[in-house]
């Protein structure tokens, strides 16, 4: 057995070549503490540690379980969070939203946000690292806010990130006021169900799909709300669908939001869409 033979396994059960070299290497680091300067040094893996790699790299074939949850973990903005089938594997496109959200904060001084949907807390978390805002994370399933508590332990961010059970606004207090909302809510349609990756399916269907055919659902909730508790100068921020970024502008525009910014993705795709409360 070596890695090439580990290789193989991800190869042979129809994973893309490249995605499969990450994820071998995610799995030697994790199960095997096994990195790329032991390759280049040429230390040698013993039997053991290549036959429980071996292990996973089989249960990831079989089952095409995502590999963060073989490992338990996702990378996000240089950390490291805990992840798990109650919360969404974090994306490298809500990056654009974090850092989007960031550059707006920092650029006024802001001291109050709210991310609508938090589950694993990883945008609240980056929120409170990298600004000086204290930020309140709502999601409705307990076990997302454990796992978003969890996170927020290991940044050491319990008195700037914290997390709250709520059904979008629901739970929000009276008098409650922010200066930034910002949320990556479900957006993907019903109908779209049997077209996604494997992968994907291991991720929570309500974190996912909308009730609606054009998976504007929860836009529509929290844009509808969400003037009533932005502070004025407040900005409103989500991460977009493909296709979707027209009607939430328009929802955006409704509800009374200025300054409409549209930032795409990598690939040209409308991906993050922020609006101003005047």
């Amino acid at each position: 057995m070596s890695i090439q033979d580990i290789l193989k396994i991800l190869t042979d059960s129809g994973i893309e070549a490249n995605e499969a070299n990450v994820e071998v290497k995610i799995l030697l680091e994790h199960f095997a503490n096994y990195g790329v300067k032991d390759i280049v040094m040429g230390n040698k893996l013993t039997s053991e540690k290549l036959e429980l790699v071996k292990e996973k790299a089989l249960l990831r074939a079989k089952t095409r379980q995502p590999i963060q949850h073989i490992t338990g973990f996702a990378d996000f903005m240089g950390e490291k969070f805990i992840v798990n089938p109650s919360v969404l594997i974090p994306r490298d496109e809500t990056e654009i939203l974090v850092r989007h959200a960031i550059d707006i904060i920092n650029k006024n001084n802001f001291k109050t946000a709210l991310d609508v949907g938090t589950g694993s807390g990883c945008i609240a978390c980056m929120i409170a690292k990298y600004t000086d805002c204290q930020i309140i994370g709502l999601d409705i399933s307990t076990d997302a806010l454990n796992t978003a508590l969890d996170n927020a332990s290991r940044l050491n961010l319990f008195n700037k990130a914290i997390f709250r059970k709520s059904d979008i606004f629901s739970n929000v207090k009276s008098g409650e006021t922010f200066d930034i909302i910002v949320s990556n809510p479900p957006y993907i349609p019903p109908s779209e169900k049997a077209k996604i990756q494997i992968e994907v399916k291991f991720d929570p269907e309500q974190a996912l799909f909308t009730k609606d055919e054009k998976g504007l659902e929860f836009y529509e909730k929290i844009t509808g709300e969400a003037p009533k508790i932005l502070n004025k100068g407040g900005y409103l921020m989500f991460e977009l669908g493909m296709g979707q970024s027209d009607d939430v502008k328009s929802l955006m525009l409704q509800s009374g939001l200025k300054e409409i910014e549209i930032i795409k993705d990598l690939a040209g795709i409308d991906r993050v869409i922020s609006g101003k409360y005047l």
